[in-house]
């Protein structure tokens, strides 16, 4: 019976997981599998990936064949290079003592360049975090500066009309100040006598002086 490595579909639409899983090639993708031995979900950067590295090593030795998919997962984890090492010790080309240090060695240097992809991950995004915060940071000044230009047109605008009113307010007083005083200015003058007045009072005492002065004495 032909056997594979293969993934079998989980999760929601758009959000999907995978289980690793030993099957027969020709059941259906997501239908009866013989074991799994780990999980793929690929939404996450870089990828998560649970392994059982013995039963996916067993099943390479007996003979089980990878997708392309699990090839390179199998591979990434170092499975398909520690498979190499022991097929080596089995032609006699190193002792297993050697063929253990060898994959020690290529771990720690594959754990090296995972970390320092995980490092460039996270310094990519935080650099795209404080640039993300400087651009927020921009258009909020240019919102304040915006709010602070408007609010000082309306207070110019504000204190013109303030001006406006005031001006106009004593235009209107101004003429009522003038004839008031006007006409305080008038009543304080005293009237002057006419000229025919004053010779009608000089004709009505002239004829009292010589009345006296006929009168008989006593």
């Amino acid at each position: 019976m032909p056997v594979k490595i293969r993934l079998t579909r989980r999760g929601r639409k758009k959000l999907p997981y995978y289980h690793i899983v030993v099957a027969d090639s020709r059941a259906p993708r997501d239908g009866r599998y013989i074991e799994s031995i780990g999980s793929y979900s690929p939404i996450t950067n870089p990828a998560t990936i649970e392994l059982d590295f013995d039963r996916a090593l067993d099943w390479l030795q007996k003979g089980a064949q990878p997708t392309d998919t699990c090839r390179a997962i199998l591979s990434y984890r170092g499975v398909l290079m520690k498979k190499h090492l022991l097929d080596g010790v089995k032609k006699g080309a190193f002792t297993e003592e050697q063929a253990e240090e060898k994959f020690q060695s290529w771990l720690k240097e594959k754990e090296s360049k995972i970390e320092a992809k995980r490092e460039q991950i996270r310094k990519g995004i935080a650099d795209e975090d404080k640039k993300r915060l400087e651009a927020e940071t921009k258009i909020r000044e240019a919102r304040a500066e915006e709010l602070a230009k408007r609010n000082a047109e309306a207070a110019a605008e504000e204190a013109k009309a303030n001006a406006e009113e005031t001006e106009e307010a004593k235009t209107e007083d101004a003429p009522e100040a003038e004839e008031t005083n006007a006409e305080e200015q008038q009543a304080e003058e005293p009237k002057a006598e006419k000229p025919e007045d004053e010779a009608k009072k000089s004709d009505n005492e002239a004829p009292k002086a010589e009345n006296n002065d006929e009168a008989p004495k006593a």
